[in-house]
């Protein structure tokens, strides 16, 4: 079986190295790609083609992990020359998830929850031939939410505007209690409810939210576009805090 990657940025990268398996190859292309991007490929198990239309015409399941704003030009650039499987992976609404499933033939929706160089993240699949995938079980825990094109979006969607409101959220209280001099004793007040090793995970999570932050902006304009007539108060606020 033959894996290929469009983008390699962490999701492909941790994935190339969770699948480990001798039955499964795994390409991508160093096309119009960084020089970072590049040295990433070089040190990885993945073999290196011309094209990524020569890596979507050799895949027998395609995967798209680049980022929310590419997901659909990626779509209808190779997803026309891939035969079997094209799974999406990026944060983007059900509605770019609708567009993209026109621009490819056998789309599986896909949102992997939990950050994917953790010990327990979770793929969480959606459409009809989600179930061939189920093998991956093998190396990630894999869930198959539906037949539905649009529901793992949906699902990646709705937690997404929990965590990343919650990290803005976050990012604010602690610099108002650094301004007062007193963050220390914020940390310790939070960790009586929220566990003792609450100071260290909230400055990795604000510390991986900045230095993010406009890929994170991007998802989060995404859940505002798609949930329109929802009452989106406090997702257009976290919005504005990490467009800053």
């Amino acid at each position: 079986m033959i894996i290929g990657f469009i983008g390699f940025g962490k999701v492909a990268q941790n994935l190339a190295g969770i699948i480990e398996s001798d039955d499964i190859n795994f390409i991508t292309s160093a096309e119009s790609r960084s020089p970072e991007t590049v040295e990433n490929i070089k040190n990885s198990n993945v073999e290196v083609l011309d094209t990524f239309r020569q890596v979507a015409s050799r895949s027998d399941i395609l995967i798209s992990a680049t980022s929310p704003k590419n997901a659909l030009d990626a779509a209808r650039k190779y997803g026309k020359y891939a035969k079997g499987i094209y799974l999406d992976l990026n944060n983007i609404s059900p509605d770019t998830t609708s567009e993209i499933n026109k621009a490819v033939g056998n789309l599986v929706d896909g949102a992997i929850i939990g950050k994917i160089d953790s010990d327990n993240p979770t793929l969480y699949l959606s459409g009809r031939s989600a179930s061939e995938l189920l093998f991956l079980n093998e190396f990630i825990q894999t869930k198959v939410i539906s037949d539905e094109i649009g529901d793992a979006s949906r699902l990646k969607l709705l937690r997404s505007a929990y965590t990343k409101t919650l990290s803005a959220l976050l990012i604010e209280s602690v610099e108002i209690a650094r301004s007062n001099a007193l963050e220390e004793e914020f940390f310790e007040t939070l960790a009586l409810s929220e566990g003792e090793n609450f100071k260290e995970k909230s400055l990795s999570r604000i510390e991986n939210t900045l230095n993010s932050s406009k890929r994170k902006s991007e998802e989060l304009e995404e859940i505002i576009d798609y949930f329109d007539e929802n009452d989106l108060t406090m997702v257009k606020a976290a919005l504005k805090k990490l467009s800053r």
